[in-house]
C-alpha cells in the first residue's frame, strides 16, 4: 500500500447535539451544549468545504437533526446506525468507499479549525509521502492533554483502524508502526479541543466563542 491525497475526504463525527459533552453539565444545560456542539459542528463542516485540498465532507451522526443541518450546508452527512466513534467512522469509510484515497477525521469539538489548518495538514502529510513515496501515512495531531487524537489523516483509508477514545494517542502510533506506515504527528491550533468546564473557559479566554467567531 502507498499514500495517495489525489481524493482527501473529511469524516466530521459527532455524537449528538443534547447529548455530547457531558462534562460540560455543570457549566451548560442540555439546550445550551446542544447550542455550542452545533456551532462547533457548523465551524467544522464550513472549514472542511473550504478547504482546497479536499474532495468531499462526509458528516456522521446519529442525530437526524445534525444530520439534516450539515446536508443544507452542502455536505454529505450519514445516520450512524451503530454505537460508538469508532464504529461511526469505519461507517463512514465504508460508505465513502473508493471516493476516497484519503481521509482525514476532524472532531467537531475543535474551536479554531479552519481551512488554513486543514491545508497544512494535507501540506504536512505531502511531505512525508515525498520522504517515502512507498509508505502509507499516518498523521495524527494529539490534544492537549497529550493522550488523544484531535485529528487523523490516514492513506490508503484502510491502513489503520481507528482508535479515538482513552489513549488513542498511542494506539494510533502503534496501528501505524504495525502497518508498515509513516507515522507522523503536527502540532499548532488543531492540538486544542472542549471537553471540560475548564476547556470552555480557555476557549472563551482566546476568543473563540460558540456563535462561530474568533
Amino acid at each position: 500500500m502507498r499514500a495517495d491525497l489525489a481524493r482527501l475526504v473529511a469524516i466530521v463525527p459527532v455524537r449528538s447535539l443534547s447529548g455530547s459533552k457531558s462534562r460540560l453539565g455543570d457549566s451548560l444545560d442540555p439546550e445550551e451544549r446542544a447550542e455550542l456542539i452545533l456551532a462547533l459542528l457548523r465551524r467544522t463542516v464550513e472549514a472542511a468545504l473550504a478547504a482546497g485540498s479536499l474532495a468531499g465532507v462526509t458528516v456522521v451522526s446519529r442525530d437526524p437533526a445534525a444530520v439534516a443541518a450539515m446536508r443544507q450546508l452542502g455536505a454529505e452527512a450519514l445516520l450512524q446506525e451503530t454505537d460508538g466513534l469508532n464504529e461511526g467512522l469505519a461507517e463512514a469509510r465504508a460508505a465513502i468507499g473508493t471516493k476516497a484515497t484519503a481521509l482525514v477525521v476532524l472532531p467537531a469539538d475543535i474551536p479554531s479549525v479552519d481551512a488554513a489548518a486543514i491545508e497544512r495538514l494535507a501540506d504536512k502529510a505531502r511531505e512525508a509521502i515525498a520522504q517515502s513515496p512507498d509508505r502509507p501515512v499516518v498523521l495524527l495531531v494529539p490534544d492537549h492533554h497529550g493522550s488523544g487524537t484531535n485529528a487523523l489523516l490516514v492513506s490508503p483509508p484502510t491502513v489503520v483502524d481507528f482508535h479515538f477514545g482513552q489513549g488513542s494517542r498511542r494506539a494510533h502510533a502503534e496501528a501505524a508502526r504495525a502497518a508498515g506506515a509513516s507515522y507522523v504527528e503536527a502540532g499548532g491550533p488543531l492540538t486544542f479541543d472542549v471537553d471540560t468546564p475548564d476547556d470552555l473557559l480557555l476557549a472563551d479566554l482566546r476568543g473563540l466563542d460558540h456563535e462561530g467567531g474568533r
